[in-house]
């Protein structure tokens, strides 16, 4: 087992370089404190992308700072480059283990930013970061009933959910397995299922509005119901 002493000599630089502070959370705002670099992390926890697609996710970002940002991360241990094999052969990023253990502290974060009135759930949405806020909006405590899988399909990007146990899992999808899902949401854009998920629109409003619903329509709304957010306390 390492001693303090070897630990801090083995990673002498990659810690200490903002705050000189021994706290761990102060060490994570070193990793991603700076600007974007969590909303990167974010979009590949649900899997590998392609630099054009982070840039199509986070369009507020130049494709410098991204290109900083993604060999920010690669240093530090975060996420790695691989090149996928033919006939794709293009580079993609994704997150290694520590990188994918980020994911509770970004959900528990997203929940307590949500608790501010300062909070504006209309500006704009990626579709993972959508599907993330599913996780870390579960209502809490028991969710009775029967395991659900649901697909979506945002902003031409699909996913599926499944709860069971009462834990919600989100993963990407294939068109065979949305095909096999009890319902299924498809929007050209976030917001429309935000109204669904958090405002409880009625479906038949929520279609009007541009949202489809297929599948087993009272496995949708039970579906819908189980999600919330949190009080306002500041």
């Amino acid at each position: 087992m390492e001693s303090l002493k070897e630990t801090g000599a083995r990673h002498a630089g990659s810690h200490g370089r903002w705050y000189q502070d021994a706290c761990g959370t102060a060490f994570a705002m070193e990793l991603l404190g700076e600007r974007w670099s969590m909303l990167v992390v974010r979009e590949l926890l649900l899997g590998p992308r392609r630099f054009s697609d982070l840039r199509a996710a986070l369009p507020g970002i130049s494709a410098k700072v991204l290109t900083e940002r993604l060999a920010g991360l690669e240093t530090a241990g975060v996420l790695l480059r691989r090149r996928l094999p033919p006939p794709a052969a293009s580079q993609v990023y994704e997150l290694r283990a520590w990188g994918h253990a980020a994911e509770a502290p970004i959900l528990a974060l997203a929940r307590w930013a949500a608790m501010s009135r300062g909070h504006n759930p209309q500006l704009p949405l990626s579709p993972v970061a959508f599907m993330l806020s599913l996780r870390a909006m579960l209502a809490p405590g028991p969710v009775s009933g029967a395991p659900l899988r649901v697909g979506f399909t945002v902003a031409g990007e699909s996913f599926l959910a499944e709860f069971a146990g009462n834990a919600l899992a989100v993963r990407r999808a294939t068109a065979e397995e949305l095909a096999g899902a009890d319902a299924s949401f498809t929007a050209e854009a976030p917001l429309p299922l935000l109204r669904v998920f958090y405002g409880h629109q009625p479906l038949d409003q929520a279609e009007q509005g541009g949202v489809r619903v297929a599948g087993d329509r009272a496995a949708a709304e039970r579906f819908a119901s189980m999600f919330a957010l949190p009080e306002k306390l500041a």
